[in-house]
């Protein structure tokens, strides 16, 4: 099948559970605490923000969690997603490497994220939940989140970081169509964007000051109101493993095995869903042959600059205290167009498996990103995300190495999204008005003063 381009499953092939990386780890991951007693958080401190059945998913070391049918009923209208082999960027980039790419922007919302958003809103309906309230940078995330409470009949209200609202408006008026409610954060709305506001009116937002917003509104609102997280958190990552688990079997079609793995992060979840059902063979044995990496915005570098320590998933300082790495929870990123990666920590679960040297991580510059996106839609044809992006220039990158070496590897990564609401974007790279953005070391160090004292 060298010729071959696509490699496609049926509906039945929709996996009927999610992998739980937390049964095959090898260690055991940092507990989460609460931000005043400093002790572990239990079932009843997250009963204010989540439905019971994602907090027992959370926590859960159970390998296999079953995909309930009204959620894989509505993954059909997308389920599976294609995996494809690159061969128009392998030619342009005249490597013996063998590029293949799990596209999720076939997806109604054009990304991953309706995997984690339907199951979410599935357990929030079961539980009797009549509105939820989320945060989005980009706006991938909202968007999501919007169509599954549509889908479901559940009112949704979504802060999106400003900068993210102002760029991309489209993704707004996807929302709003959708028959979400939409507003820029900082907000009027709550106490701590109006707080935020008198400080600074022209505060562009943060992923972190957005969390705060949805958590304030959540916990304060009149009707029955949970808060949905598009990253992070463990449950999120699970829902996320039916990307990997379709890509396992058609690379199986394919008759390859993958030698490198390549995902952007930003809280973490494409490259969770897509790298971690591939990872129990390494974590059986660090030296397996498979390499894994992680790629971040230079701006943004949670990972590869990031102290690991215990802090908040929030500006305000109102959610648990969570171990990773982390830039400091009053992190304001740069307003790079990579919206859905200005996060400033990551995972727990992809911190752990970084610290114990199961996976890799690097950091690039916005226009070398741009560059790599601009030349996988000149080849490939789709037009990636600029998250996506990220991920693209990684495996530019290595492929460009397999060439230098003259050795052929299996490089395969996660096209998490399209950029068709991008266009911005890519207009403002090809005109030549962007500008590269590295974050300075003395504005980290500032950052991570204020992180909270454990222990």
């Amino acid at each position: 099948m060298s010729d071959q381009t696509k490699f496609t499953l049926s509906e039945n092939d929709i996996p009927k559970a999610w992998y739980n990386i937390q049964a095959d780890l090898p260690f055991d991951l940092p507990p989460v605490l609460h931000p005043a007693t400093k002790k572990p958080v239990g079932p009843d401190d997250l009963a204010p923000l989540f439905p019971m059945e994602l907090i027992k998913q959370e926590v859960s070391k159970e390998r296999w969690i079953e995909i309930p049918d009204p959620v894989r009923d509505v993954y059909k209208l997308w389920r599976p997603t294609p995996l494809y082999r690159a061969h128009r960027l392998e030619k342009a980039l005249q490597t013996p490497a063998k590029i293949f790419y799990k596209y999720e922007g076939v997806s109604p919302a054009g990304s991953h994220k309706p995997n984690t958003a339907v199951a979410q809103a599935f357990y929030n309906k079961e539980a009797g939940t009549r509105r939820i309230t989320t945060e989005t940078g980009a706006g991938q995330w909202g968007s999501a989140l919007s169509l599954a409470c549509k889908m479901f009949g559940i009112e949704c209200k979504v802060y999106m970081v400003r900068v993210s609202y102002d760029q991309k408006p489209y993704r707004r008026y996807l929302m709003e169509t959708w028959g979400a409610t939409v507003v820029p954060s900082p907000s009027p709305d709550t106490n701590v964007g109006r707080a935020t506001l008198a400080q600074d009116p022209e505060c562009s937002g943060s992923l972190g000051l957005a969390i705060s917003e949805a958590i304030e509104d959540a916990v304060t609102n009149k009707t029955p109101t949970k808060y949905a997280l598009g990253s992070v958190l463990n449950h999120v990552l699970m829902h996320q493993t039916v990307i990997g688990l379709e890509a396992q079997r058609q690379l199986e079609m394919a008759d390859v095995e993958p030698d490198i793995l390549i995902g952007c992060i930003g809280g973490g979840s494409n490259f969770a869903g897509f790298a971690f059902p591939f990872l129990p063979p390494k974590l059986k044995d660090k030296n397996h042959k498979l390499r894994v990496i992680a790629v971040e915005p230079a701006a943004a570098p949670s990972l590869t600059r990031g102290v690991y320590a215990y802090d908040f998933g929030d500006t305000s300082m109102m959610t648990p205290l969570i171990k990773m790495y982390t830039l400091g929870h009053g992190f304001m990123p740069a307003p790079i167009h990579a919206g859905g990666l200005r996060y400033h920590g990551m995972a727990s679960e992809i911190c752990e498996l970084y610290r114990h040297g199961y996976i890799e991580a690097r950091a690039v510059n916005q226009l070398t990103t741009f560059e790599a996106g601009v030349l996988f839609a000149q080849t490939e044809s789709i037009l990636p995300a600029p998250e996506a992006a990220h991920a693209v220039r990684a495996v530019i990158d290595e492929a460009i190495a397999c060439r230098e070496e003259g050795i052929s590897r299996t490089i395969v990564f996660n096209l998490c999204g399209h950029g068709h609401f991008d266009l911005s974007a890519y207009e403002r790279y090809l005109s030549g008005k962007m500008v590269d953005y590295e974050l300075p070391e003395e504005q980290i160090k500032k950052a991570q003063e204020s992180l909270p004292t454990v222990g």
